[in-house]
């Protein structure tokens, strides 16, 4: 394989920067037609279980910046999988066979296990989560009407959404500090009682601050935890 200098890594960097901007770009306009329709995706688990329901727009630019919003969250989540393409591309070339075969199943794996998390929460936290808390509200002992703003529920469901996403990169964190021999799989089961504490002391402080949120983090975060064990290598 042909070296490159320092000027042709610097110039083949900042070529693939400019497609990833180009294509951000292109995803962000693309998103602000489609905003409207991730709105409503968004806001179906609360509205299919408050059939009657009304989300609230405080002030005059809410439309704006929600759209604006959420055309800039489709163009990340279209772009997340092109800046991990380049990524690969970018250093793959300088890596030996072992490391190949070590990095790529990372790049592929993180992203879907945060789809994962993210799928779990959206369509099995939100409907019983949204349950309690419009249950909740509504049964509230004095005279009260729920609405909520639609600025704040988006910023709280979209925020629910990453929170599960990261925490299901759980087992790929722990495979991965095995396999370069941080985390040994004897001191991890070793460590077990004190990491299910960590657990939920995390899904405490992630979720909302009711029971329910924070064992629908919780139980899935331990049994990834499980999972990862059975991954690692004994020695």
């Amino acid at each position: 394989m042909k070296k490159m200098t320092m000027m042709q890594h610097f110039s083949e960097l900042r070529r693939r920067i400019l497609w990833i901007a180009l294509i951000f770009s292109v995803a962000a306009i693309a998103g602000w037609y489609i905003a409207p329709y991730l709105q409503m995706f968004l806001t179906g688990p609360l509205l299919d279980i408050w059939p009657n329901g009304t989300l609230l727009y405080t002030g005059l630019t809410d439309g704006l910046m929600i759209r604006f919003s959420l055309a800039v969250l489709f163009a990340l989540i279209v772009i997340m999988p092109v800046v991990l393409w380049h990524l690969w591309a970018f250093v793959a070339p300088g890596l030996r066979k072992k490391e190949k075969n070590f990095i790529w199943p990372i790049l592929i794996m993180s992203p879907v296990l945060f789809l994962l998390g993210a799928g779990f929460a959206f369509y099995f936290l939100f409907p019983i989560a949204f349950k309690f808390f419009v249950d909740l509200n509504n049964a509230s002992p004095v005279p009260s009407v729920l609405l909520p703003a639609a600025r704040d529920y988006l910023r709280f469901s979209i925020g629910l959404l990453k929170v599960f996403g990261v925490a299901f990169q759980l087992p790929l964190i722990l495979v991965l500090l095995n396999r370069i021999g941080v985390l040994s799989r004897s001191y991890a089961l070793k460590m077990r009682r004190y990491a299910i504490v960590l657990i939920v002391v995390v899904a405490a402080v992630l979720t909302p601050p009711d029971v329910v949120s924070q064992l629908l983090l919780a139980i899935p975060m331990w049994l990834l935890f499980e999972a990862s064990i059975l991954f690692m290598r004994r020695n």
